[in-house]
């Protein structure tokens, strides 16, 4: 279903990604028992639950950059444009769709190159 002012045209979606960087660092993790409060997002897959997590932790920080477009989620193209310009420059990426934005988890070291890279996406849209 298509949240009202939900973009799904391609061109559209890119040029109002509006990319944002998080100021945080966040750890994809395994948890046991009950989810985590604080947990951006769970994944629940048959060997495990996996939360992403804020804060001081073990492991290797991602840098979250959420496409502030609302971008509908028969919209057809989004993470393949944003995903491939990012392989270009050897930049891996999850992507983590919400109902209203997505949301790219790069290497933390590599965060700031990723978002221009981004903005330049959307420049030319």
């Amino acid at each position: 279903m298509t949240g009202a002012g939900a973009v799904s045209a391609l061109g559209a979606m890119l040029a109002q990604m509006a990319p944002a960087l998080d100021h945080r660092a966040w750890f994809f993790e395994v948890v046991e028992g009950d989810a985590p409060p604080d947990a951006f997002a769970l994944i629940r897959e048959d060997e495990g639950t996996t939360a992403i997590l804020a804060g001081e932790r073990a492991g290797t920080p991602f840098a979250r950059i959420t496409l502030t477009v609302h971008s509908a989620l028969e919209g057809v193209g989004l993470t393949a444009a944003v995903s491939g310009a990012l392989a270009e420059a050897g930049i891996a990426c999850n992507v983590v769709a919400g109902f209203h934005h997505d949301h790219i988890f790069v290497p933390w070291a590599r965060r700031d190159e990723a978002l221009a890279i981004l903005q330049r996406l959307a420049a030319i849209g």
